[in-house]
């Protein structure tokens, strides 16, 4: 077995005035010229937000914040992964993986995670205590970035199994958002002896084409947000699964770059009023770039849409599965069309408030989603 190690995240001073300086010495482009975000995010935007993380922004204080929760690193098929072990003090508890995507990282479940493991602390019930396990995938945050090819989502999901067995978890439940939700369908069907159910924020299921003459509204207008997300919202998924080392060597450079890269989908993925410090804190939003300039995973979390973006997920999961469909999300589907290929639906949720980033945006409505989920998942 493979040892386990505590973990802590840390950056060095060296680091942090590197950053600053960094900062300090942009050299910005010209100005959009346009007054909305059409060509991308603005520069007077980026220039606040960069004076404010290289001036004002306390990482010390987010760093301990973050550091509350139990983090180890482990090797699994030979690769180190970072993750967070967080236990519940309830004996009925119940192991649950929950899988990040991009840009998001293990930050995205800060506000979860607590009520999650001890719902009894936040007005919940003990019968809804989970103990939580949040690993960073390969090449994100504080995980090892492969050296190799080959770290597809199927590779992902069997060495996230192995990671549960390792942990001692025999029958676990799994939930995931973006890559986060690819991954877990793909641990569905890997692991069926001991995944014993699944919930996913963004599922994905292709469109039936013997619907396409008795379509719904909703999945009329599932069609048209889709075609809206391949038109223009999707070249960073095109880019990062062509070339993704090109992309790297401008944003392991420029602090600036990788904030612009990342904060652009926070404000096209969020359910906000034009600005995406509407759904989610200044704070927050430099919270998980940081996760991504301190480690300089700009290049190496592309990587996984070059490795798995070409391969369309169509497996079967026959698992108990759940859904909370939240209204900004980007790839959205339907029941009917989702149902086709989760053949073993239990429970599904259209909200009202809330994108792509639930647990960060809607934090209490995502742990309800999943106590609600979990409850129909026999033990």
């Amino acid at each position: 077995m493979a040892d386990i190690e505590p973990f802590s995240i840390h950056a060095t001073d060296e680091q942090l005035a590197d950053l600053q300086s960094r900062l300090r010495n942009t050299r910005w482009p010209d100005r959009e010229t346009v007054d909305d975000w059409s060509q991308g995010i603005p520069l007077s935007y980026v220039q606040e937000l960069c004076r404010y993380w290289a001036d004002t922004y306390d990482w010390r204080t987010r760093e301990a914040l973050l550091n509350r929760f139990d983090q180890f690193r482990t090797s699994v098929d030979g690769l180190g992964i970072h993750f967070i072990h967080q236990r519940s003090p309830h004996p009925q508890a119940r192991p649950l993986l929950i899988t990040h995507g991009w840009p998001g990282s293990i930050v995205e479940f800060h506000k979860v995670i607590e009520p999650l493991v001890d719902p009894v602390a936040h007005g919940g019930n003990a019968a809804d205590a989970f103990h939580v396990v949040a690993p960073s995938l390969p090449g994100f945050g504080f995980s090892d970035k492969p050296t190799e090819t080959g770290w597809n989502v199927q590779r992902i999901a069997a060495a996230w199994a192995e990671l549960m067995a390792t942990l001692g978890y025999e029958n676990y439940l799994a939930q995931g958002g973006d890559w986060g939700s690819i991954v877990t369908a793909a641990v569905a069907t890997a692991d069926t002896a001991n995944c014993a159910g699944i919930h996913l924020n963004m599922p994905l299921a292709e469109p039936d084409p013997d619907t396409m003459n008795d379509l719904t509204e909703q999945e009329q207008r599932v069609l048209a947000a889709l075609t809206r997300y391949s038109e223009s919202e999707s070249g960073y998924a095109r880019q990062q699964s062509t070339k993704p080392q090109t992309l790297g060597y401008g944003l392991a450079d420029s602090p600036s770059g990788q904030a612009a890269w990342i904060v652009e989908k926070f404000w096209a993925w969020t359910d906000n009023n034009g600005h995406p410090e509407d759904a989610i804190s200044r704070d927050e939003l430099l919270d998980n770039v940081m996760m991504y300039w301190l480690p300089g995973t700009g290049a190496s979390s592309g990587r996984l849409y070059w490795e798995s973006f070409a391969t369309s997920p169509s497996d079967e999961v026959t698992v108990p599965m759940g859904a909370s469909i939240f209204p900004k999300e980007i790839l959205p589907t339907s029941k009917r069309w989702a149902a086709k290929r989760f053949t073993n639906m239990v429970y599904w949720n259209e909200l009202d408030h809330g994108g792509h980033f639930a647990a960060l945006e809607e934090p209490e409505t995502y742990v309800a989603e999943i106590r609600a989920w979990a409850n129909q998942v026999p033990r």
